[in-house]
């Protein structure tokens, strides 16, 4: 998937959250944007889920200006778009299999795929004797592993991170970032990730933007 701001704000109120940002993402590229929390990471993120739209500047996501974009063209990118939360975000009473199913009914998968799909991403995450087993049963390690598979299932163009890491101890955090590399390098799948951890940046030689004050600070 392909993203590009030029020259994005966004305003609430007289509260500026993001101010002229200027970023591309080509296919299969993994970002990771950092910054202090109140930096307009999780702004960031919801202008290119369509959540919100920018106050002003231009943001194009697989040649759609998404500013302009009716409510069925952001649905059709949203639906090629996986994320995973800080909090897992998994529904308490359904297990992790129907959880990765439910994924599935919001994008239409024919029925004649959904349980080979399903198959192939709790292989994926190492999750095969824990697939019947309910959020609360999990470790936070195990609950973000179920995340992911449920990005996954949708054969995403996007993963989009939001600090995926932050409730997991150093070893859960460690296997998440190999599982996500591994996602991207095998599957071309575009990844932008947010995150307080310098050292998992520090491990990878991806792009890097540096937000502070809503404002790009840095690029590498």
């Amino acid at each position: 998937m392909k993203i590009n701001f030029d020259n994005v704000s966004k305003n609430f109120g007289i509260i500026s959250a993001l101010k002229d940002i200027d970023f591309n993402l080509d296919n299969g590229e993994f970002i990771f944007i950092v910054g202090p929390s109140g930096a307009g990471k999780s702004t960031l993120l919801k202008l290119i889920l369509g959540q919100i739209r920018p106050s002003s500047g231009v943001i194009t996501i697989d040649d759609i200006d998404f500013g302009r974009a009716k409510k069925h063209q952001i649905d059709k990118i949203r639906r090629k778009i996986g994320v995973i939360f800080q909090d897992y975000q998994l529904i308490a009473d359904k297990s992790i299999e129907e959880n990765i199913s439910l994924a599935l009914d919001i994008v239409n998968c024919p029925k004649a795929e959904r349980q080979s799909r399903i198959d192939e991403v709790i292989k994926k995450v190492n999750l095969s004797s824990r697939r019947f087993l309910f959020p609360a049963q999990l470790s936070g390690g195990e609950k973000q592993r179920a995340a992911l598979a449920r990005a996954l299932a949708i054969k995403p163009s996007l993963i989009l991170a939001d600090e995926p890491t932050g409730n997991l101890d150093v070893e859960n955090s460690w296997n998440l970032i190999k599982l996500l590399k591994n996602v991207n390098e095998q599957y071309n799948t575009s990844i932008i990730m947010t995150t307080h951890n310098l050292d998992i940046v520090d491990s990878l030689d991806k792009k890097i933007i540096k937000l502070r004050n809503g404002e790009i600070e840095k690029k590498k």
